[in-house]
């Protein structure tokens, strides 16, 4: 593919260095808390601060605007506030915590292997999957938790008795992720594809035909459409009708040069707009009305792994394989 001119804001980008693997980036307040994978966390807004969370890696993290949550192979989960504070939430030994989830009211879900756990306002329960937990998410509506694992995934009500539900659909599922009005729930596979259930009637859905793995996605901001990474476009798939993308074909923005695929993805908070990462380490703002791109970050040969937008949607923030990191205002 020839070389694409695209209109730049890339003299506005404040680039640092991370100094390891970005794993996670996520907004605390007004400062991006940049996770690496060595297990220290690098805070950079109107100062730069870094501190050492974990004794190992970082495996998973999430965020709730105050705080950033890591998880880690020490066994761990910690949250970190603005001021590098630390409150260490889950302490199970010398244990891989991989997955963690936030959900309404401060509760907590985190797994080990093939056990997943959920602290709430009334307790803490855990549930025993059928195999290794793939990837947890909170629904938007209730107190529900998604478990993906080999086979499909399990919806469980932890406050209550009833037997948890199973959805089932061959393959190792990892990532989940349920649609904004709680109506769908997707998961990535291990293969390159998406699978996902109207929960309704536990109709499937298949969204397949990636090059290569999906690891991610996020929806937009009118929650019409799910935007994902792991083909050399951003693939959208439509969710704005009651059959979600069942039947219809995805929509497909912002090709990297040279065959580089998309590797992170972040829906602006607010518009209809979305931050695609590349294998190159390109970085592109996309509008989704008319596919107009705007380059963010100029390629440097290190995968972007990982995007995240600040709540009011001035801010972006972007990290690398490489370690390397920055910040946009747009």
């Amino acid at each position: 593919m020839v070389s694409v001119e695209r209109p730049s804001l890339t003299d506005k980008l404040v680039s640092f260095d991370a100094g390891s693997q970005v794993v996670g980036v996520h907004f605390v307040r007004e400062s991006a808390a940049i996770a690496r994978g060595d297990g220290e966390i690098l805070i950079a807004g109107e100062s730069e601060a870094r501190v050492k969370i974990h004794k190992g890696a970082i495996l998973a993290t999430a965020g709730d605007g105050k705080r950033i949550f890591t998880a880690g192979d020490d066994g761990k989960v910690i949250a970190t506030d603005i001021e590098g504070e630390r409150e260490t939430l889950v302490d199970i030994g010398h244990k891989w915590i991989d997955n963690l989830a936030l959900g309404p009211d401060g509760a907590l879900a985190w797994s080990v292997g093939k056990t997943a756990y959920v602290r709430g306002k009334k307790a803490e329960r855990s549930h025993d999957a059928v195999s290794t937990v793939g990837g947890l998410a909170f629904a938007p509506k209730g107190f529900r938790l998604a478990i993906a694992h080999y086979n499909g995934a399990t919806l469980w009500f932890p406050n209550t008795d009833a037997t948890p539900e199973k959805l089932e659909w061959k393959g190792s599922h990892l990532g989940a992720m349920f649609s904004p009005d709680g109506r769908f729930l997707v998961t990535t596979m291990q293969e390159p594809a998406l699978h996902g259930w109207r929960l309704a009637d536990s109709q499937h859905m298949r969204m397949s035909g990636y090059p290569s793995r999906v690891r991610s996605m996020a929806f937009t901001a009118d929650e019409k459409w799910l935007a994902t990474s792991g083909a050399q476009e951003v693939i959208l798939w439509p969710f704005s009708t009651r059959d979600g993308p069942m039947g219809k074909e995805p929509l497909m923005l912002a090709p990297g040069l040279k065959n580089e695929k998309v590797t992170a993805i972040a829906c602006h908070p607010k518009q209809a707009m979305l931050a695609a990462g590349y294998s190159d380490g390109m970085v592109l703002l996309v509008r989704l009305g008319d596919g107009a791109e705007v380059l963010a970050r100029r390629p440097d040969g290190s995968p972007v792994t990982a995007l995240a937008w600040r709540a009011d949607g001035g801010l972006l923030a972007m990290g690398t394989e490489s370690g390397k990191a920055a910040l946009l205002a747009v």
